[in-house]
């Protein structure tokens, strides 16, 4: 993980802070892909879709997200998809609780 300053950097954008909710229950926040599945995350086309925001905007907030810690990308084809990492929220607020 980053340093703490670089974490809460990441978790100081509103759409960013939206994605990770999202991505907590992929299958009710993103039932258009239902049919392909939620084993790797979501795709970031149905992100952009929810977000409402071009896809290089999505891409850069979850590539902040990724360096953050919060985030794991799997490629699998032409496509990325993406799903939260629950234990970067556990190591979370362990530093909220040691350090705040």
């Amino acid at each position: 993980m980053m340093n703490h300053v670089e974490i809460f950097k990441a978790l100081s954008n509103k759409t960013r802070l939206e994605i990770l909710e999202w991505l907590k229950e992929p299958e009710t926040n993103f039932p258009g892909q239902k049919e392909y599945g939620y084993v790797h995350g979501v795709c970031v086309g149905q992100l952009q879709i929810k977000a409402g925001l071009t896809q290089s905007t999505v891409s850069e907030y979850l590539s902040i997200l990724q360096r953050a810690g919060f985030v794991q990308a799997t490629r699998v084809g032409q496509w990325t998809y993406y799903k939260r990492d629950e234990a970067a929220f556990e190591k979370l607020s362990k530093v909220i609780s040691e350090f705040l």
